[in-house]
């Protein structure tokens, strides 16, 4: 919706709540034209229904107002002496439209003094509840969300398993464009597994001012500009057309900032013709092939810290509970005679708890050659060991076109790509057939214009045009695990308005691969996400804090027990 859109249906809602409310307002002793002002009609019901003032902010905050309004019906009507559950349940189903029928029906008494507090423990306990469901959506909408690492694009930076907290006021919190949907959840309920939301009406994008600007080399959490999937890790094959805010969250590092000429050659950035250093904590990484004549040993690999090859090894199944139990730790079988197989697994190959216990017969092969994602750092480490030949890393040569990179030109992958333009807000570009395809996306979706392109003249909202000029910033995102991160070499542009904030710190990191306590990765706990040099720790700290609340807790418990 428009901003005059969105205006007209702001009248609307006054008009309807006036004509609703007037009569009510008179009998509560003020005027019936105070019921039709808009935001003046809300301070004033505040007053009516004996509740604080600032309550009046809430009801415009998108989402929180979803749980403000019915709380407000049942107020009004509570205030007006129809206090049963039927009335309660009515408002509310009504969606507040009950209150129409007791304004201009029924004879009620304003009651001035009426007690707010609960009269039963149900009603104090629902109380309390939407208290803490309001004060936790304004803290996950505008301060602080909780966010889960799913995928290895940013491996060694951040890890599969690593629960961090974004901080939605570092760049300025972004009002929800979305305005009905089910708060503190994303797009999909859970349990039940279905859209959390309504994709209309959506209210024009707004942020917050915020305290600095999204600078090279941060790592920050955006919507998904390509995001059409169901939901995140489906594989159905559904799609589905989402609202901004609502597309799915990915992590990235950014790369290029708006005004920049970005170029990658042989896998390194290259940021208006010089090279983008990358941080001390970032650890970048690509493919590599080991090769070794004694045959790679995987356990050497793993041990240095390398988390993405394949295992190969030779198995006899005896029964179908062998199979059974590796199988999931399978990515491949070849049958190569009665009974024995040619398995693939992953890094950490097949637990031995597994093996012992049902007796498999079980060996590992060890090839000459194996292909690993690793960090430079990884790579030196091996090039120096002695049971190693060589390590060789493999980028895609420059010409070797890749099917699905951004703008689709033949001569372009992953590893050689550009250069481009960072698009910025109020700049102008040159548009034409050659230019089109870098832009075409932002013109269309992004900006929201009608685009044609008539043989060799373009076309935007009906009018030929040569130039295009940007509504708004771009930022360039891509993965630290190099060939393993679908980013903005295969989607382009991230636009401002999918940005969402910066990750602060990993209050939790959990390896499924793990036994027991080292299940948890306790050197991550509570570590910084961004600044310069090594991460930092505050867990002690944390404990430390926990441990002072516990104590204070106890002594002011005792202090009110000896003065009770």
């Amino acid at each position: 919706m428009s901003i005059y859109q969105w205006f007209i249906f702001f009248l609307a809602v006054q008009i309807i709540h006036g004509l609703g409310t007037w009569k009510l307002y008179e009998k509560a002793g003020r005027k019936s034209w105070e019921a039709f002002i808009p935001i003046y009609n809300s301070i004033v019901l505040m007053k009516i229904i004996n509740r604080p003032t600032w309550w009046t902010l809430l009801l415009f905050i998108p989402i929180i107002n979803l749980i403000m309004f019915p709380v407000v019906w049942v107020e009004t009507l509570r205030s007006f002496g129809k206090n049963s559950s039927t009335d309660t349940l009515l408002g509310v189903i009504t969606c507040g439209l009950y209150i129409y029928y007791i304004n201009y029906t029924q004879d009620v008494k304003y009651i001035a003094d009426r007690s707010l507090v609960a009269t039963t423990k149900t009603g104090d306990t629902v109380s309390s509840l939407l208290f803490a469901i309001v004060v936790a959506t304004l803290v996950h909408t505008y301060v602080m969300q909780p966010y889960t690492i799913p995928t290895s694009s940013l491996e060694k930076s951040l890890l599969i398993g690593d629960f961090l907290f974004v901080s939605k006021f570092h760049y300025g919190a972004r009002t929800p464009m979305t305005t009905v949907a089910a708060p503190m959840v994303h797009d999909t309920l859970p349990l039940v597994k279905t859209k959390s939301y309504l994709s209309w009406p959506q209210l024009p994008y707004f942020r917050f001012p915020g305290f600095e600007k999204v600078k090279k080399n941060d790592i920050v959490v955006f919507n998904w500009p390509a995001d059409t999937v169901y939901k995140f890790f489906d594989t159905s094959g559904r799609s589905i057309l989402k609202p901004v805010d609502k597309k799915s969250n990915y992590v990235k590092r950014c790369q290029g900032t708006p005004g920049d000429s970005l170029q990658i050659k042989n896998g390194t950035v290259y940021i208006n013709g010089k090279e983008l250093i990358l941080p001390e904590r970032a650890k970048p990484q690509s493919t590599y092939k080991i090769y070794s004549k004694e045959g790679v040993n995987a356990d050497l690999i793993r041990n240095l810290g390398c988390t993405e090859f394949e295992r190969t090894f030779e198995v006899q199944f005896n029964n179908e509970d062998q199979i059974n139990a590796v199988n999931p730790y399978t990515r491949g079988a070849e049958k190569i005679s009665d009974g024995n197989y040619k398995i693939k697994t992953g890094a950490n190959g097949i637990p031995q708890k597994i093996i012992q216990d049902l007796y498999i017969n079980i060996r590992e092969v060890y090839d000459y050659q194996l292909t690993a994602t690793l960090t430079k750092q990884i790579a030196e480490q091996l090039k120096n060991t002695a049971s190693i030949d060589s390590v060789v890393n493999i980028t895609s040569p420059l010409g070797k076109g890749e099917a699905n990179i951004f703008t689709h030109n033949p001569n372009w992958n992953g590893d050689n790509f550009g250069p481009i333009y960072i698009p910025e807000a109020g700049k102008t570009v040159a548009l034409n057939l050659e230019t089109l395809p870098f832009y075409k996306r932002i013109i269309s979706v992004y900006e929201n214009n009608d685009l044609k392109v008539v043989g060799n003249d373009i076309y935007v909202n009906d009018k030929k045009v040569t130039s295009y000029t940007f509504k708004q910033n771009y930022y360039w995102m891509m993965g630290d695990n190099r060939h393993n991160s679908e980013d903005s070499r295969y989607w382009g542009y991230v636009p401002e308005n999918h940005i969402v904030g910066k990750p602060v710190f990993i209050w939790m990191s959990w390896d499924t691969n793990g036994k027991g306590i080292h299940k948890i990765r306790w050197d991550r706990l509570f570590t910084s996400v961004s600044g310069d040099g090594q991460p930092q720790s505050f867990f002690k700290y944390f404990l430390f804090l926990l441990a002072l609340y516990f104590v204070g807790d106890y002594f002011w418990k005792k202090r009110k027990e000896k003065n009770s």
